[in-house]
């Protein structure tokens, strides 16, 4: 076999496998001993060979994520089968699928071929296959035998994103069930491999990376400097002092447009060199920063130096870009010049940027957190990670000896790892590929929190996507058009051509940051300035690339569901809230009849307008954002709603139902006639006669609401409830019901409603049938019991019994029970008192014949040895008729006074 140089190629003769001490009997197909994975390769080859699982630890450069596909695609244990690749990003995608297809000699779409959103470059012959996030999760979802797949590779794991974090699960899940034989291989350059390696049950390797020294700084901002200037003094501090490259970490796309036009004005005012260099540039009082010991590094900033690069190219990379423009970046300027790449994380792992010696990082990136506003997960510029920093700055490190600038202080601390998505998004979009999947127990590396599960399953039963926790058919079809379960919802409701051309308008404005600039809460205003850029006006205060980001979004999205039809030039004033209600039917609202700036949204809850909004005097309208606030939430952003349309498109809602509820003010039920759309009152009738069945759920309610204390609690039906508790702890092995506040209120229904049957009022209600109604589920053999374990009462050696009194501390718990009984009242007693089968001795609190307090003690033997003495001498002239006997221990106990003349 030769390279595509021409040159023997050394993998072409068997590979020494390490690990078992035999030589792999098949080759490699390409030339890979340019990159430092070339060394693991055959220990990779080795290990899959023998187990289905690997854990791969590379540093950026080390060439894991185009190597290993191609080193794997003549294992005999893959037959000829696809590979799977997982890229997190669109960018690293289609290069990871050009460099392979490079290294092979063909076209992408051959060998070698990608699928991204929208976009796929694949074919017949296809067996590497690069896709993004989305694509493997429907891939799953659609042939969970995965037949023709070999191999799944999750490269970049440690981005941790949701849909990285459901692959995998998914993958393990047909592993375990269906496919004992699928390779899964988890590959990244920062992850926690050891703890990855135990979750996987996976052996791991771990291959050196290929870099150069890099030398940090932290670059401090001046009082008040945007971010784009300070990165601007960065840029002109990098062309002077460093050769090469330039690459600038910025959080975004807007962050990007900002630098650029920073960056456009300053080279067109400011001359430049023959040799293409900033003229004289004012830098700004930089430290140099040593920030860890690399061989080789100098130990200052370089003094500036000449370029003979003739002049300065500004380039941004997002995701975002049109391919061509991302594949200029990728590759090497043609003409020589110097270059400035602005760009997101897209560029910290899996795309190499050739002739890159300086990094600029301004420590931020745009990370989804679920915004509660909105109902979805948005992206937040957030700090990121140490693990990120470092990447980044390795980055200068890939051809030649580097240098990183840092535009935050030395000082700030940044967390070690970056935070899974599962545990900060929504995840409605999860529980619904969780029910779609048929199962909720796979393994995820981190589990989803129940919490945000459960409030995602909620939101489906509303979408209609659930019902009973099974997928529908309209859930299934929400699935097939991956995306936010409300975006999918709203987009399945527009039934013809026109409106479905509306309904992909008004999904890429939810999805996309507000194109405009002012604090109108229409979102009617907005379409309309989409509506105006189609047309080739923007109003003054919209913002022109954000308006061609939404119409890009919206055309892929009719082209998506082969909509033809071309997006309307005007609607009517319902059709944008007519639409939104089937993505936020939780939202949909209704003006207050008293207030009209309050609304009662469906949910329950209340929401207010702004003061100036454009929305005021709607009846009707529907909230795509909302500020939650503690009283009333502050609508964001709404359109008005057509109630005609509501009533034919939500019927199922509107409900007209006798209801009975408690009127706190007269402590009494009242029977109404209520109409309803979900959470909001249309309209209330008296209803007359209190149904029984309903009153006795509206009393069960009352006491939900007003708490245990409006029931008529005896003082020994407290005790006893406090014996049961205190006997819980005690004795466990009862198995006794926890009757604790939390635990009552959760289970009224079962143990409390019976006891209000034919009741319209709380105080109908006496002592006998609560306490009834609280023992109701305990047999009456354990009943007993628990009197003889923990009885109310306990004979004492003077012939009298004395009441026990039970006791919990301020958090619940039980306290030792009291016996408060008067000393003479033991004599002849040698030990304390136990109960609950002799495990718990009671708390003696001994009075005088007076009932006065003399000690407290739960060791009545020690009290009779140590301190009794005392006492009795302090006693005895105080109460002289009463007896103080020298020894106690056999002394006869009398509740009584000593006869008259003795």
């Amino acid at each position: 076999m030769r390279s595509l140089s021409g040159e023997a190629h050394p993998a072409a003769h068997p590979q020494p496998d390490r690990r078992r001490g035999v030589l792999l009997s098949y080759p490699l197909r390409v030339n890979t001993t340019a990159f430092p994975i070339s060394e693991l390769l055959p220990d990779i080859l080795a290990s899959l060979a023998a187990q289905p699982r690997l854990v791969l630890e590379a540093p950026p450069g080390a060439g894991k994520t185009t190597q290993v596909p191609l080193a794997l695609l003549d294992a005999p244990w893959l037959a000829g089968r696809k590979i799977v690749m997982l890229e997190p990003r669109r960018v690293a995608a289609r290069a990871a699928a050009g460099f392979m297809a490079q290294q092979l000699g063909e076209a992408v779409g051959g060998t070698v071929g990608y699928r991204i959103r929208f976009e796929h470059k694949v074919g017949p012959t296809t067996r590497i296959e690069v896709v993004t996030e989305g694509i493997l999760t429907r891939m799953l979802q659609d042939d969970p035998l995965l037949e023709g797949v070999g191999a799944i590779l999750f490269d970049e794991f440690h981005e941790r994103h949701l849909a990285g974090d459901l692959g995998l699960a998914l993958a393990l899940d047909v592993q375990a069930g269906l496919r004992e034989d699928l390779r899964i291989v988890v590959m990244s350059a920062t992850l926690d491999g050891e703890r990855l390696a135990a979750f996987l049950a996976a052996p791991r390797l771990s291959s050196a990376g290929r870099s150069f020294p890099v030398e940090i700084a932290h670059f401090p901002a001046r009082r008040d400097e945007a971010l784009e200037q300070q990165a601007r003094r960065a840029i002109e501090q990098a062309l002077a002092a460093h050769p090469g490259d330039v690459l600038v970490f910025l959080p975004g796309r807007r962050e990007i447009a900002k630098l650029e036009s920073v960056l456009a004005e300053a080279l067109s005012q400011r001359p430049l060199s023959a040799a293409g260099e900033l003229l004289s540039p004012q830098f700004g009082h930089l430290a140099p920063i040593r920030a860890r010991a690399l061989p080789g590094a100098p130990d200052a900033i370089p003094s500036p130096r000449k370029s003979a690069a003739p002049g300065i190219e500004v380039l941004p990379l997002h995701g975002d870009l049109p391919i061509e423009q991302q594949s200029r970046v990728l590759q090497p300027a043609s003409d020589g010049r110097r270059r400035i790449v602005l760009a997101t994380n897209v560029a910290e792992s899996s795309v190499t940027l050739p002739g890159v010696r300086v990094v600029i990082d301004s420590g931020l990136a745009r990370e989804p957190r679920f915004d509660p506003n909105s109902g979805f997960s948005r992206l937040d510029s957030v700090t990121i990670s140490q693990a990120s920093a470092d990447q980044r700055a390795g980055r200068a490190g890939r051809v030649a000896e580097g240098f990183a600038y840092r535009l935050w202080p030395q000082s700030q601390r940044l967390e070690g790892q970056r935070k899974p998505e599962i545990a900060q998004v929504e995840l409605a979009a999860l529980a619904l590929e969780l029910a779609a999947w048929g199962s909720s127990e796979l393994r995820f590396v981190d589990p989803p929190p129940s919490g945000a599960l459960a409030a995602g399953r909620d939101l489906l039963q509303r979408l209609d996507a659930l019902s009973d926790g099974k997928l529908t058919a309209r859930g299934s079809r929400m699935l097939a058009l991956g995306t936010h379960p409300r975006l999918a919802a709203m987009l399945l409701a527009a039934d013809v051509p026109a409106r479905i051309a509306l309904a992909c308008d008004l999904a890429a404005l939810v999805e996309a940051r507000d194109p405009l600039r002012s604090r109108s809460d229409a979102l009617a205003e907005r379409w309309q300035a989409l509506a105006a850029f189609r047309n080739g006006r923007v109003p003054a205060d919209a913002n022109r690339s954000a308006l061609a980001a939404i119409d890009a979004a919206a055309k892929q999205w009719r082209r998506r569901l082969r909509c033809a039809a071309s997006p309307p030039v005007s609607v009517p004033a319902h059709a944008l809230g007519d639409l939104l209600a089937h993505a936020f039917p939780d939202r949909i609202a209704k003006q207050h009849p008293q207030d009209p700036r309050r609304y009662q949204l469906a949910n329950g809850r209340m929401a207010r307008l702004f003061d100036d909004s454009v929305l005021y005097g709607e009846p009707w309208i529907v909230a795509s954002e909302l500020r939650f606030e503690a009283k009333d939430a502050l609508l964001l952003r709404a359109a008005p709603v057509d109630e005609a349309l509501l009533r034919a498109e939500f019927a199922t809602h509107f409900s007209d139902a006798d209801e009975v509820r408690w009127d706190a003010e007269k402590r009494a039920l009242r029977s109404e006639r209520v109409e309803r759309f979900d959470g909001i009152v249309l309209a209330v009738k008296s209803a007359g006669r209190v149904d029984p069945a309903q009153a006795a759920r509206a009393l069960t309610a009352a006491v939900r609401e007003l708490g245990l204390t409006v029931l008529p609690w005896s003082d020994g039906l407290s005790q006893w409830r406090i014996r049961m508790q205190c006997l819980r702890s005690w004795m466990p092995e009862l198995g006794l019901p926890d009757l604790s506040d939390a635990a009552l209120l959760a289970s009224l229904e079962r143990w409390l409603q019976p006891a209000f049957a034919g009741k319209t009022r709380l105080d109908a209600l006496d002592s006998a049938e609560l306490a009834e109604a609280l023992k109701s589920g305990i047999d009456w053999n354990l009943r007993q019991r628990i009197d003889q374990l923990a009885p109310t009462r306990i004979a004492v050696p003077s012939g009298l019994e004395r009441a026990i009194e039970y006791r919990l501390d301020d958090h619940g718990e039980p306290a030792p029970p009291v016996l408060a009984v008067k000393l003479q009242e033991l004599f002849g007693l040698a030990q304390t008192p136990r109960i609950a089968d002799g495990r718990v001795p009671l708390l003696l609190h001994l009075l005088s014949p007076g009932g006065k307090p003399l000690q407290v003690t739960a060791d009545l033997h020690n009290f009779w040895a140590s301190t009794y003495a005392e006492v009795r001498k302090e006693m005895k002239g105080r109460y002289p008729r009463h007896p103080w006997p020298d020894d106690p221990w056999n002394a006869v106990a009398t509740h009584r006074a000593k006869p008259r003349g003795t």
